[in-house]
């Protein structure tokens, strides 16, 4: 029987560009022509679930606009569950705009739009405790309202459904701070990259950080606010990961990387739904970052993230993503 993985979060419209380098403050660089494509952390990664072989069910909102309509196809397409998806009238949806440079970094300026009204109400209003806690695993990002991440995870958890969290985008200081905090405690599972491993380690009650070359010390610190396992994503270099009594290293997999938009969404879904499935820490790690390594390789958020054949294909012949 396939996984079953609920995804709370947000849906975007992406537009992406890609230049020869980022611009720096005030420049005008020019590039190629836009590329317009379904994203958001949450649908990235319920799309990237999917293609994994898992049942995906989708919670978010979406602007009644025509890329809330484009949206909502693209979660079809890919076979997702999207009843708990709901249009807000007179709303935009969220519009995502990406530079890609040529060696596949980028940034990205966020328009939350309908994302933002995902507040605890409407949560509620989407779905209810026994239909998150029915999955096997439920998976969140910080693209929509803190409270809400933190009453979702409250409600999987009491369920019984592994949680797992993308500390993505980190919120900065103040108010939501003491959220994060809370939040955490109600996580199984936290990945987060190097910049939020960091930011998070000055909240509030956190310990002291270690230096960066040892960030599977960091992980370990991490996992005293509250999960039990903390994985540190580290871009090309792999991942290391801290659970409780161990710690792995995974180097991940040289590969001619492109574009890196998808990559972080394509290993936590593939993270979520292989630690679900009861692998163990160091499988899912590896595998996780194979999935990854192949969303790199290719353009676009979602149009990146692979299948679990490619993702086996890969672990079967580490070589092969270069091909």
């Amino acid at each position: 029987m396939r996984e079953h993985l609920v995804v709370v979060g947000s849906l975007n419209m992406d537009l992406s560009i890609t230049v020869p380098r980022l611009p720096d403050r005030g420049e005008t660089v020019s590039g190629a022509d836009v590329v317009r494509g379904a994203g958001g952390k949450g649908a990235n990664q319920a799309v990237a679930a999917a293609r994994l072989g898992a049942r995906v069910r989708m919670v978010g909102l979406l602007g009644d606009d025509a890329f809330g309509a484009e949206l909502r196809g693209s979660l079809v397409t890919e076979g997702i569950d999207d009843r708990a998806v709901a249009d807000l009238p007179g709303v935009a949806s969220g519009l995502a705009l990406i530079v890609v440079q040529h060696d596949g970094e980028n940034t990205i300026t966020l328009s939350p739009g309908a994302n933002r009204h995902l507040d605890v109400p409407a949560f509620q209003a989407l779905t209810d405790a026994r239909a998150v806690g029915a999955a096997d695993t439920v998976l969140f990002q910080l693209e929509v309202p803190l409270p809400t991440v933190l009453a979702a995870a409250r409600a999987a958890r009491a369920a019984g459904a592994l949680t797992v969290l993308n500390a993505a985008p980190l919120p900065g200081p103040g108010p939501a701070s003491d959220v994060l905090a809370d939040l955490l405690y109600e996580v199984d599972v936290l990945v987060t990259n190097e910049s939020e491993a960091a930011g998070l380690l000055q909240l509030p009650g956190a310990p002291a950080g270690t230096a960066e070359q040892d960030w599977a010390g960091c992980a370990e610190k991490l996992r005293l606010l509250g999960p039990a396992t903390v994985v540190i994503t580290l871009g090309a270099a792999g991942a290391v990961a801290a659970g409780p009594g161990q710690r792995v290293v995974e180097p991940g997999f040289a590969v001619d990387a492109v574009d890196t938009v998808g990559a972080g969404d394509a290993f936590c879904a593939q993270l979520a739904l292989a630690l679900g499935a009861g692998r163990p820490l160091a499988d899912a790690l590896r595998r996780a970052c194979a999935a990854g390594a192949l969303a790199a390789t290719r353009r676009g958020a979602q149009a990146s993230l692979p299948s679990r054949a490619e993702v086996d294909a890969l672990l079967t012949h580490p070589g092969a993503a270069d091909a």
